[in-house]
């Protein structure tokens, strides 16, 4: 069992009334071992587009943690991997419930191996990673993996 313990911090600005309007929504969060990010609402609901949102960090831990599993497979299966890049898209919208929530999450990894892995061997790889994944594990939208080949 892990258990992690981030710290959230916000803080009112002096000076700034506290309505909806006004309040700003950049916050930080500090991890134990004191990487400290810079952090806000999405821009589509007041906050700085030049901080990391939720939701995108959601997608950015999700296609980190099917990377990191991919990985771990891969070396226990004597896989040499070069590189291995993924520009995951999330999409945010309302749910069967009529929430908003991160509706539906697509990750396109493309990954380079020092020798020859076929099509079916790296599906392979991707399904025992998604099925292996904590964070995939963890969520209940719709994940779709569309590796990037050339």
């Amino acid at each position: 069992m892990s258990t992690f313990t981030p710290t959230v911090s916000w803080h009112l600005q002096r000076g700034v009334e506290f309505d909806y309007e006004h309040y700003n929504r950049d916050h930080e969060w500090t991890f134990p071992g004191g990487e400290v990010v810079p952090a806000s609402a999405s821009p589509s609901y007041g906050g700085t587009g030049t901080r990391v949102n939720p939701d995108e960090a959601v997608v950015a831990s999700l296609s980190s943690c099917h990377m990191l599993t991919f990985l771990a497979i891969a070396a226990k299966n004597k896989l040499n991997v070069l590189s291995y890049v993924d520009r995951p898209e999330g999409t945010v919208d309302k749910n069967d419930e009529g929430r908003m929530a991160i509706t539906h999450v697509v990750l396109r990894p493309r990954v380079v191996f020092d020798g020859d892995v076929d099509e079916a061997q790296l599906k392979r790889l991707h399904e025992s990673a998604h099925r292996n994944c904590f964070v995939a594990n963890s969520l209940v939208t719709p994940i779709d993996i569309e590796p990037v080949t050339d």
